[in-house]
């Protein structure tokens, strides 16, 4: 009887998954120092764009990217595009007059609905 019985794994204890056929993305490790002089290290993606300011895991400081010898990167500035809000987006339609004119009729549509005067 036992010859014929059925074997069986635990739970959760073992993946039947394997590493096989799995390639990694290829990475970069940089290095940055903070300004008590103690440096960590952040691992990136091959092809993302370094930051040259990063804040530490551990300490919450900020570091400055550093190059193998030790020394700061400097990393040109690019034109970078401001982001517009939503009042910006707006001004570049309408004048300030005109957004005036359509709250007030827009607050009286809505006083008149409400019952009230629309002087007050």
């Amino acid at each position: 009887m036992a010859d014929r019985s059925l074997r069986g794994m635990r739970l959760g204890s073992q993946s039947l998954q394997s590493e096989e056929g799995v390639t990694f993305s290829p990475r970069i490790t940089s290095t940055y120092q903070m300004s008590d002089g103690m440096t960590f290290e952040v691992t990136f993606s091959a092809d993302a764009e370094i930051p040259q300011v990063w804040e530490s895991p551990k300490s919450g400081q900020e570091g400055i990217l550093i190059a193998a010898d030790g020394k700061p990167v400097v990393i040109e500035a690019t034109d970078q595009k401001v982001p517009r809000t939503h009042w910006d987006m707006l001004l570049e339609r309408r004048t300030r007059d005109e957004l005036e004119e359509l709250l007030n009729e827009r607050l009286g549509y809505l006083r008149a609905r409400k019952g009230q005067k629309v002087g007050a």
